[in-house]
């Protein structure tokens, strides 16, 4: 049984009254989109405040849900709408601290090689911070959440053209912000 179908069944499930079966759900998608949380909002306990907000809207909405389509989609756009209206909400944007990036997928071992990658992984992280919403979002779907230009269209509904242009116009301002900072070599 692929993912998809085993969501449509536990979203069925739930909505026939078996809540524990949103607590399944819960369980298969809390880690990867508290991840994207933490990368759009740049602070660990505001993104899990935002994946429990994402989270508790998408079983309050759970009767909208349309079977049809896939469930990480819809949840994972119920939270990129919540990380953004916090974003919004708080004007500005917070620098991850390095504690925080211990608790992203492939957090590395302390060695030399380890130090070294660990300082890029922030380097990327503090340039991400610096983006836009609209840049720093599609870089989050695109690079850290792997979806592809059709998905990311469907999730903020845009055009793939625009999304494609906002990925591009995002990886130049990284690009400066890595250059101005002397991150990398022109």
């Amino acid at each position: 049984m692929s993912d998809d179908e085993r969501d449509k069944q536990l979203v069925a499930r739930c909505l026939g009254g078996d809540e524990q079966a949103f607590g399944s759900l819960v369980e298969a998608y809390q880690r990867p989109l508290f991840n994207t949380a933490l990368r759009l909002a740049g602070d660990y306990d505001e993104a899990r405040d935002i994946t429990q907000r994402a989270f508790i809207k998408a079983f309050d909405r759970l009767a909208s849900f349309d079977p049809g389509r896939r469930f990480f989609s819809w949840v994972y756009r119920i939270l990129v709408n919540e990380a953004l209206d916090s974003v919004n909400t708080r004007g500005r944007y917070r620098h991850l601290d390095t504690d925080d990036l211990e608790d992203l997928p492939g957090a590395l071992e302390a060695s030399d090689e380890a130090a070294r990658q660990k300082e890029t992984a922030e380097h990327i992280e503090a340039a991400i911070l610096r983006l836009s919403p609209e840049h720093r979002q599609v870089v989050v779907l695109r690079h850290f959440a792997n979806l592809s230009y059709r998905e990311i269209a469907d999730l903020i509904e845009l055009p793939e053209k625009t999304v494609k242009s906002r990925l591009f116009a995002a990886r130049l301002k990284l690009r400066e912000i890595f250059l101005r900072r002397g991150w990398v070599e022109a």
